[in-house]
């Protein structure tokens, strides 16, 4: 590593991952891992404050990208509205406070927002102007902050272990949550197009893509409603399922963007069995690269591709990534593509 010249101010940046069973922080120093650390949606709901306590342990801190939910077109923490942490946490005012999605993330985003610390909300594929706007039509979620974060860090990945520059990869990232699955396409170092979430393929949790006729059969639809219906519901029929979406999603996807590489990434990628079902459906696709943490680091993915981008934002040494998936460009909310 080349020696940063003296005098030169070292960037201490965060990367954090909201995701559905821990918030995960990596603190990154000019680019290296020197602090990480994982709270439980217990420990969160208990205390609203654990989160700005431990930022402020850390002190001081550049840049945070802060926990962003379905993502806000670069939103600072002392700009945020009520308006903004509805699109991030997207929950309807008679379902708040009920136990789905991430416990108490509205709370403890206020608390985070209010405490002065130089937060940052990261946007969601959806606020990318990389993803043409006839992708964006009648869709919410084309990857949500944190999955765009994961495809930051595979991004990274695929760059330094090809030796290539950014705009020369292309590939997928196929993220197996512990409640939902993303398939996400880089071409030629830009985030062009998803399927994630409830429009993506089955997940543990979550059973993927809606018919709508079942939609409007099950309505009134809540909050919970979303986190049902994936594998571990599925009973025998449960892996099958699993595998053949999972095929379907990312043959799909390659049809429209070629790919020769899919990056493997999430808790559930862990799982044996899980795994084992993954290779199934995508090797005959690509060959498939377990994606790697950043040196030293243990926490999800999604906080480490988080941490890369808050670096790049401060000005450090990603800020090439941050230049390649064009987050400074992204715009609008999360209702711009619905039409009717």
């Amino acid at each position: 590593m080349v020696g940063r010249p003296w005098g030169e101010r070292v960037i201490r940046v965060v990367g954090t991952d909201p995701g559905t069973s821990s918030l995960d922080l990596l603190l990154l120093a000019d680019g290296l891992v020197v602090g990480q650390e994982r709270l439980s949606p217990g420990t969160l709901q208990g205390d609203p404050d654990a989160l700005v306590s431990l930022l402020r342990a850390w002190l001081p801190i550049d840049l945070i990208a802060g926990p962003s939910g379905y993502g806000l077109p670069l939103v600072r923490g002392e700009d945020l509205t009520e308006r903004h942490l509805e699109e991030m946490s997207l929950v309807r005012p008679d379902q708040r406070g009920i136990d789905a999605g991430v416990l108490g993330f509205r709370s403890w985003v206020r608390a985070l927002a209010g405490s002065g610390l130089p937060v940052l909300f990261l946007p969601g594929g959806v606020h990318l102007p990389s993803i043409p706007a006839h992708r964006k039509a009648n869709t919410i979620d084309l990857g949500t902050a944190d999955k765009v974060a994961v495809t930051a860090l595979a991004l990274h990945a695929d760059s330094m272990e090809r030796g290539v520059g950014y705009s020369e990869s292309t590939f997928a990232v196929v993220e197996l949550g512990s409640a939902f699955s993303a398939v996400l396409v880089v071409a030629r170092g830009r985030l062009v197009d998803a399927a994630a979430g409830t429009r993506g393929p089955i997940g543990v949790r979550s059973g993927g893509c809606w018919d709508g006729e079942v939609a409007y059969w099950r309505s009134p639809l809540t909050k919970d409603s979303l986190f049902r219906g994936g594998l571990v519901d599925l009973g025998p029929e449960g892996p099958a399922a699993f595998r053949e979406s999972l095929t379907k999603h990312v043959a799909g996807l390659k049809a429209v963007t070629p790919f020769d590489r899919i990056y493997l990434s999430g808790a559930s990628a862990d799982r044996p069995d899980l795994a084992t079902l993954a290779l199934a459906a995508l090797e005959p696709l690509g060959a498939v690269i377990p994606l790697h943490s950043l040196p030293g680091a243990w926490v999800k993915h999604a906080a480490q591709g988080a941490a890369l981008l808050a670096d790049g934002l401060a000005g450090g040494r990603h800020a090439g990534l941050v230049a390649s998936l064009e987050l400074t460009k992204a715009s609008g909310t999360i209702w711009d593509g619905l039409r009717g």
